[in-house]
C-alpha cells in the first residue's frame, strides 16, 4: 500500500511572518497586506511556488511579511526582475509590488515594456500620490497645483493615469481598486490571478502621513456613492445612494443620466470588459472630484484579454532551436569568433 498524503490546508496566518510590521499606524499598506494573506490561502498553490517581488518604497517592505518567497529589489526594477525569473521559472507565482513613484517614475519604461510583453504575473501598484518614504515630495500620480516639499509653491506637472498608461501599453488585464473596500479588493486580487498575462492592478493606499485624505472621497460613506463607480460584467453603468443615476454615452462622451420617467437601467452603458474602446474611455474618467460636474471614478475590471505570453513563447521559441540545431555550448558562446588586434 502505498502512502498517500495530502497538502496541508492553509490560512492566512500561515502567509504571516515573524517579522514586525513597520508601517505608520493607520497606513493603507495594513490592508492591502490582510488582503492579500487572506486571498493566498484560497489559490492552491504551495507558498514555496510563490514569489514576491519589490522595488524600494514604503510599499516594497512587502516581502518581509508574507511567508513565500519573495525578493526587495532595486528602484524601479521591480518588474524587470520579475520578468527575468518568469522567464527562468514560468511556474512560479510571481507577484509583484510597487507604488507610483516606484513604478510611474524611475521604474516607468520597465512598467510599460513588461506589461506589452505580457508576463503571466500580477502586478500591483499601490498609489498614494506621494512619495512616502522619503517623507513627502509630489509623485508622478500627485495632482496638478500639489504643495509638498519638493514643490513648495504647488506642481506645475501633470498627472499619470495609471490604468489608462497600462491601457496604452496593451496590458491585457487593467483593473482598479482601494484599501478601505476590502471585499472588493480581495475580488480584484483574485480576478488578478485568475488572469493569464500580465495582470495591471492599481490600489489607492492612503498615506495618513504625507497625503492624508487623497482619496477620501472615494472611500467615505457619505461621499462614496455618489462619487463612484463599480464596474461588473455584463451589467449597467449605475451608481447613487439607490442606484438612482447612471451612464449613457452621447456619441464617444460618456454623460450621467437620472433614472426616472422616460429613462431606465436598460437605457444605460453595460459594461463589457472585452471591449477595448470602452475601456479607454473608462479609463480616462479621471475628473477633479473638486471640480462641478465632474464623472464619477470608474473601480473594477476595466479590461481583459487573451494574448500568448512572453515566457510561453519564449520556451516554443527555444525547444524549435534545440530541436534543429541541438543544445548550444555556453563555453563556445562566450569565447565567440571575433577577435579584435589592438596596435
Amino acid at each position: 500500500m502505498s502512502e498517500v498524503t495530502t497538502a496541508p490546508v492553509l490560512t492566512s496566518k500561515d502567509f504571516q511572518t515573524d517579522q514586525e510590521v513597520r508601517w505608520c499606524p493607520g497606513c493603507g499598506d495594513y490592508s492591502i497586506l490582510a488582503q492579500v494573506q487572506k486571498i493566498m490561502p484560497t489559490l492552491g498553490i504551495p507558498r514555496e511556488n510563490i514569489v514576491i517581488v519589490s522595488g524600494i518604497g514604503c510599499s516594497s517592505r512587502f516581502p518581509y511579511y508574507m511567508e513565500t518567497f519573495g525578493m526587495h529589489s532595486i528602484h524601479g526594477r521591480a518588474t524587470a526582475i520579475a520578468s527575468g525569473l518568469k522567464a527562468a521559472r514560468p511556474d512560479l507565482s510571481v507577484w509583484i509590488v510597487s507604488g507610483d513613484g516606484d513604478s510611474l517614475s524611475i521604474g516607468g519604461n520597465h512598467t510599460i515594456h513588461m506589461l506589452r510583453r505580457n508576463f503571466n504575473v500580477n502586478f500591483m501598484v499601490f498609489n498614494n500620490q506621494i512619495y512616502g518614504l522619503t517623507k513627502g515630495q509630489y509623485s508622478p500620480t500627485s495632482e496638478e497645483h500639489k504643495v509638498t516639499k519638493s514643490t513648495p509653491f504647488g506642481s506645475i506637472d501633470h498627472p499619470f493615469n495609471p490604468a489608462a498608461l497600462a491601457m496604452g501599453a496593451d496590458a491585457t488585464f487593467v483593473a482598479r481598486s482601494m484599501d478601505r473596500d476590502p471585499k472588493h479588493l480581495q475580488e480584484m486580487l483574485l480576478r488578478s490571478n485568475a488572469h493569464v498575462g500580465a495582470s495591471f492592478l492599481e490600489i489607492y493606499q492612503n498615506c495618513n502621513i504625507f497625503n492624508d485624505g487623497a482619496f477620501e472621497i472615494f472611500t467615505e460613506k457619505g461621499s462614496k456613492p455618489m462619487e463612484t463607480l463599480f464596474l461588473e460584467q455584463g451589467k449597467p453603468l449605475l451608481f447613487g445612494a439607490n442606484k438612482e443615476k447612471g451612464i449613457k454615452l452621447d456619441g464617444f462622451r460618456p454623460v450621467v443620466v437620472e433614472l426616472g420617467e422616460g429613462v431606465s437601467a436598460d437605457d444605460c452603458w453595460v459594461h463589457d470588459e472585452k471591449d477595448f474602446y470602452k475601456a479607454q474611455i473608462l479609463t480616462r474618467m479621471f475628473d477633479d472630484p473638486r471640480v462641478e460636474g465632474h464623472l464619477p471614478r470608474p473601480f473594477g475590471v476595466f479590461y481583459e484579454t487573451e494574448r500568448p505570453c512572453y515566457e510561453e513563447q519564449l520556451q516554443i521559441q527555444l525547444d524549435e532551436i534545440i530541436a534543429k540545431k541541438g543544445k548550444g555550448d555556453l563555453n563556445k558562446l562566450l569565447r565567440g569568433n571575433e577577435t579584435w588586434t589592438i596596435s
